[in-house]
This record gives structure tokens, sequence and C-alpha cells, in this order.
């Protein structure tokens, strides 16, 4: 055993030999002396079968989380008392406690989350916690689902990585200085940005918004609302011993649709195998704008587009750089902040928007819908007196992504619309991008779910992902006509109708759970079938380029 882990040698020998009870309470115990190497030891002797996981997961993690919760009630129980010695209330005034507690009631969480990822920043965070008097049930929800994360993770890599284990965590160890230096110039950068855009601004941002917007999970940010997500597929990679198990579920796309697909190489598949229910798209490559321009043109004359048209990156994800152009000068201004390689698609007008999730095992004749999401795009009607920024401000729900809007229409925010004029605020049918989710499946009928799966099958190695689609009459929609594939996204795509406000979060938890297991059981049995998931470092290496991209795209429509 320290052999395996530096720093582990005063945990007892004989561990190993133990009954799972007491390795489970040595191991807890010993995370009040030193988290990380009892966890590291722990993650490394169970995929080395010499301790029981059940064991050595539920002694780390109980540990974990009790130690979390005495520092807490420790500093919550002295923390007050020390506050009023009188050397202290010298240094400390009553305000600046109460200014600490607002400030630290409106972080807690990202804080506490942090911690858990950055060794040498949790005694201090978790104390401060308690002597603040952060929420008890708070403080426990968000370290329990943490610390569950966090040693889930642990167990997991050590499957994948065995041997190789202990070498990482030591130079996370090493290194871990960096993380938390990053974290401190994000946050003095954040707060710098904060007030300058409040200063211009003018303060038109009502701020009851800030924390009413913690009561609709749906706008939660992806830190807070991913957490049991990741857990889930961590327990599915460990249960099926592969991290990237799900880029052989469709092994006809890259990578699974997990990440890096090409948008167009898929809409090409079924242009020619269902070219009625496909809205046409071709290629533009990445190139000088004086190329990209003579591409464009030529398309144009080839094919006889008329405007308006779709312009959107070939690799992308949550409606990020989806344009609607009106006129060549509008395409020429994104082709020149737009370097990427990018599909052109003629624009199907709709009106309406639906994301259909479907999935069929290989070995069945007949696939599934799985959800159907209804997109509304939220439209802001003027009255004549205010500006458009106004309005935004004032409506029950655009204020919450009001920051996503406002960018979008900067040169617009202080027009004043006149009475009645409606202006559609997002082009893109993504959440993200602030277009409006609903549950769809009372729009799912035997006669839809056959069209699909007729279209799915002809999709050479596709078995599970999201169609997005626009229509013009619900009726025949359902009836598994007149509708019109903008695009289809595989493995990781969601079924985007959990975003519906009308769901709790735990029905959304559900849904998801729910469809990462079809992935991982799809991807199960084409691995069965001879398809092997792609490397670990080909998956992050595709998601490292692809971030790159990501972050040089314009602002969607």
């Amino acid at each position: 055993m320290n052999a395996l882990v530096p720093g582990s040698h005063w945990l007892p020998p004989a561990l190993v030999d133990w009954p799972p009870i007491l390795q489970a309470l040595t191991l807890g115990l010993a995370t009040f002396v030193q988290e990380d190497v009892p966890t590291v030891t722990a993650a490394a002797l169970a995929a080395a079968g010499a301790l029981s996981t059940l064991a050595g997961f539920w002694g780390i993690f109980l540990g974990i989380w009790v130690g979390d919760l005495l520092l807490f009630g420790m500093a919550r129980v002295l923390g007050r008392p020390v506050m009023e010695l009188a050397w202290v209330k010298k240094r400390i005034s009553a305000t600046q406690v109460t200014r600490q507690e607002a400030w630290f009631s409106e972080r807690g969480t990202w804080l506490l989350l942090s911690a858990r990822m950055i060794p040498g920043t949790r005694l201090p965070t978790y104390l401060a916690a308690g002597v603040l008097r952060w929420p008890i049930g708070q403080f426990m929800a968000v370290t329990g689902g943490a610390a569950m994360v966090w040693t889930l993770v642990w167990f997991g890599l050590a499957r994948i990585l065995g041997q190789q284990l202990p070498g990482i965590w030591a130079k996370w160890q090493q290194w871990a200085w960096i993380p938390l230096a990053t974290l401190v110039m994000i946050f003095a950068g954040r707060v710098f940005l904060k007030h300058l855009k409040k200063q211009q601004t003018g303060g038109i941002e009502d701020r009851s918004v800030r924390w009413k917007r913690w009561l609709h999970w749906e706008f939660w940010p992806a830190w807070l609302f991913y957490p049991p997500i990741v857990a889930r597929y961590v327990y599915l990679a460990i249960r099926y011993r592969s991290l990237t198990l799900p880029s052989a579920a469709n092994p006809g796309i890259a990578f699974g649709g997990m990440v890096g697909e090409s948008k167009v190489a898929t809409l090409k598949d079924l242009q020619e195998t269902s070219p009625d229910y496909t809205a046409e798209a071709w290629y533009l490559a990445a190139a000088p704008l004086e190329e990209r321009m003579a591409q464009w043109r030529q398309l144009l004359v080839d094919y006889q587009l008329t405007f308006p048209l779709i312009l959107k990156p070939d690799l992308g994800q949550r409606g990020m750089g989806v344009k609607r152009v009106r006129n060549e000068a509008e395409a020429v201004a994104y082709l020149e902040r737009n370097e990427a390689p990018l599909v052109l698609q003629r624009y199907i007008p709709g009106p309406f928007e639906a994301g259909v999730f479907y999935y069929r095992f290989p070995e069945e004749n007949q696939g599934h819908i799985f959800a159907i999401t209804e997109k509304i795009f939220p439209v802001i009607t003027g009255d004549g007196t205010r500006t458009l920024e106004e309005l935004i401000w004032a409506d029950p729900r655009a204020r919450f992504v009001a920051d996503r809007y406002l960018t979008r229409f900067d040169e617009q925010k202080n027009r004043v619309l006149a009475k009645g004029e409606c202006l559609r605020l997002v082009e893109a049918g993504n959440h993200a991008q602030g277009c409006i989710f609903r549950d769809g499946t009372h729009l799912a009928t035997p006669a839809m779910l056959a069209r699909f799966d007729e279209i799915s099958r002809k999709l050479p190695g596709f078995f599970i992902g999201r169609y997005d689609v626009r229509y013009a009459d619900e009726s025949e929609f359902a009836a598994g006509r007149g509708f019109q594939i903008l695009e289809l996204n595989g493995a990781a795509a969601e079924a985007t109708s959990v975003y519906d406000a009308r769901y709790s979060i735990f029905q959304a938890y559900r849904i998801l759970f729910r469809q990462w297991g079809l992935v991982f059981e799809i991807g199960a049995a084409n691995r069965r079938r001879g398809h092997a998931p792609c490397k670990n470092a080909e998956l992050i290496r595709a998601w490292r380029d692809a971030k790159a991209l990501f972050a040089r795209y314009p602002i969607a429509d």
C-alpha cells in the first residue's frame, strides 16, 4: 500500500485484510487528518482489488462530509462569541460583519464548490461559512453533493488510469496553486467588470433579479446545475468501465456526437437519404475573406439562394454563432468576424420549432421518441415610451436573461419601440440563447415515430440524438409530415424539454439521468458489436480544440 500513494505510510498496513466496516471507519477517520491521501489511497486500492470498493467509497465520502460539517458546526457555535471579544470588535465592526454575510450569501455556493476542488482553501472557506452563519441545510446540500462528486471522480479515475493515478495526484498537489491564483484573478476581474457595467448601463437593472434568478433553476449557471449529471456520468463510466463509451453510441458520427462532430457532414447524409425532410446546407471552408466571399457568391448562383439565409459554425453547441443574414452586407460582416468553417443553410421560417430526441438499440427493429421540446421564441412589444432595454428589464421572464438579449441588441437597446411594434429576441432555438422551452410530448404520435424511425434507420451508424426541426402546421408535424430538419445532434445532445419551467429540478435530473443511461447502454451494445470507443486523450484533444473555436464565435441571433 505504501508504494501506491506517497504519504500513505501512516495508514495501517493491515487495512486491506480488515472487515469492510472497519476499513470504511478507518478511512473515514483518516480524512479528519488529511483528506486527499486517504482518498487517493482508497481509490487506488479499490481499483487494484485490494480493498472493498463500497467500503472505500462510503468511508471516504462520509468521512469528508462529516469532517466538513464538524468544521462548519464548530465555527457556527464558537464564531460569534469570538466576534464579541473586545479586541476583535476594535478591528471588525458589526457593519462589516453584516456586509460579509450578504457577500457570502450571494457567492457561498460557488465558493464551497471551488474549495472542494482546490487543496488549501477548504478550511478557511468552511470556517467562514460557519462564522457568517450560512444556512445549515444549504451547507449540507452543497458540501454533500461536492463530496459525492469528488469521491466518485477519484474512484472513477482509479478504475480508468490504474497505477498512473498516484502520479497524476502528486502533480495536482504540486501545481494546485495555479487554479487558486486563476480563481482569484477571475474573481477580481468579474468584480471590476460588473462595476464598470453598472456605470455604463446607468443602473437600469432591477437588483432583485439577481437573487430571484436563483429561485428559477432553469437559469442556474452550468457549474451549479451539472454536478449531479457529472456524478451520474462518472458512475456510468465506472459501471461500464469506459470514460468515453458514449463515443461508440453513434459509430457513424465523429466521437459519437460527444464533441467535434461536423454539422454539415450529418446534414449531407440527411440530404442524401431524406431530402424531403432536410433543410439544404452547404460547407464554407476556412479561408481568407475574399476566397470565402467567392465561395459564398458561387453557392448563391448555383443553388439560386435568396435572403434571408442562415450562417452558423460547422462545429458548435448551444446555438453559438448562429446568424440570420438578410443581405450581403450582413453576410460580409459575419464572415469578417468568424474565421471558422461554416454552414450555409436555407432559412426555414417555420414559424414553429421543436427538438425531437430519438433513440434505438442496435438490435431493435423500431426506435423510440424519448422526448419532444416545443421551442417558443420570445417577443417584446413596444409601448411608444420605453426603450428596448427598459422593456426587457420589465418583462417577467426576459429580465432573467437580459444580459444575453442586451448583448445581442447592443446597438438598439436605447431605441424606443413604437406602440405595438414587436421584436423577436432570439433566432436560434436554444435555451442558452434565450429561447423558451416547453414539454412537447403531446405532439408525439405513432405516425411521427414512424417517420423519424424511417429517417434514422437510413443514417449509417446513428442510434441516439436530437433532431432540431421547423414546421408550419402542428397537425401536419404530428402526422410526420411538413417539417424540415435544421440539424442533428448526437450523444451529447440533451432532452431539452427538461428546461420547461413547469418541471421541478428533480424531474429534470430524473430525465437526464435516464438519457445518459440510454447513451451508455447503446454505447455498450455497439461495443459488443465491434465499435470501440475513442481513447481518452482523443476526446480531450477534440474538446480543447472545440473550446478554442467556441471562444472566437460571434454573438448568436
